[in-house]
């Protein structure tokens, strides 16, 4: 990915897409640095790596009085933890980059000086690792039916690391709608007999979710979304990515 100005930042924050009203997003991560510098140490300070942690920090435009409008999900998320997935400067295609944890709803703030446009102000900090992984579902794509999205060669998954999945459903509609995410694997491209590694809770509403396996060794290398949709008539916006941490 070569130099870019940054003109469109992707930012999903649990079931709410802030693209539309934000205009800054900070993502930062971290790890504390535990001395241990000893008599042995010739002098020089030595440091180890303690906990990790990763705040993100947005800013826009204030709007309220939908489930999809800044005011009403800030409200509903402060305190609570949920998926946030930021883009890298991209549409979030499948295989565009992606940057996604699990995260504390902080704080959040409006209001500012007379004359300006409404502004909002917002953090989460994680209770997940941040993980760098890519897109599998891209946020545009209504789907109305059952279906499986496109393969992506993310690697295996070693002893002790984990794959993680974000799901953000920004929209539903229909009578009855019901959406369950699933994450398979495969040894390659073709999919012949996928295994299903994790699976999401079935979501009637906007919403989001997070999950991870377990840290056992997983040798397939090919890495998909897949769903499954029942209701009258349902409709679905949803944006997912899945990465290696």
């Amino acid at each position: 990915m070569p130099k870019t100005v940054l003109t469109n930042v992707r930012c999903f924050a649990v079931g709410v897409d802030l693209t539309g009203n934000s205009n800054k997003i900070e993502l930062s991560s971290e790890v504390e640095a535990k001395e241990t510098t000893n008599y042995g140490s010739q002098a020089y300070k030595e440091f180890v790596g303690g906990i990790g942690s990763a705040e993100i920090a947005g800013e826009g435009q204030w709007e309220a009085f939908d489930v999809t409008k800044v005011d009403d999900a800030s409200w509903a998320q402060l305190g609570g933890v949920g998926p946030w997935s930021i883009s890298a400067n991209s549409a979030a295609a499948v295989g565009d980059l992606a940057y996604f944890t699990q995260a504390l709803r902080s704080d959040y703030k409006l209001g500012g000086e007379v004359g300006e446009v409404a502004p909002w102000t917002g953090t989460a900090k994680s209770a997940w690792p941040l993980v760098r992984g890519q897109f599998a579902h891209p946020p545009g794509t209504a789907r109305t039916a059952t279906g499986t999205g496109t393969g992506l060669n993310l690697g295996a998954v070693a002893l002790n690391k984990r794959m993680y999945a974000s799901l953000h459903v920004l929209s539903v509609a229909g009578t009855t709608p019901s959406i369950t995410g699933r994450v398979e694997s495969s040894v390659d491209n073709t999919f012949a007999s996928p295994t299903t590694r994790l699976t999401f809770t079935a979501a009637t509403t906007v919403s989001g979710q997070t999950l991870r396996t377990a840290g056992t060794a997983i040798t397939d290398t090919w890495w998909r979304v897949a769903w499954t949709i029942s209701g009258t008539t349902p409709s679905f916006l949803f944006a997912a990515a899945l990465g290696i941490g």
